[in-house]
């Protein structure tokens, strides 16, 4: 499977093309949101039902991670 290039908060990372964004945050323990009490949050539905995963895409705030495919470039930046 071909590699692309993402930026998630400002790191790049190599993953693989048209992995799903709320995958790849999962699988590199980035915790996209908080929780009233400070605790970091992932997605929890994981078919954009919850909001859970919001994340701003390209400068596109409110995104819904768990809909998304990485694609070369892409800048995701998370609230945390």
């Amino acid at each position: 499977m071909k590699q692309i290039r993402i930026s998630i908060n400002g790191t790049e990372y190599h993953v693989a093309e048209h992995s799903n964004l709320a995958a790849v945050l999962m699988d590199k323990a980035i915790a996209n949101r908080r929780s009233v009490t400070g605790e970091p949050r992932m997605a929890v539905c994981g078919m954009g039902s919850c909001g859970e995963c919001r994340v701003t895409i390209n400068q596109q705030a409110h995104q819904l991670a768990c809909l998304q495919q990485c694609c070369e470039g892409m800048e995701v930046n998370c609230e945390p």
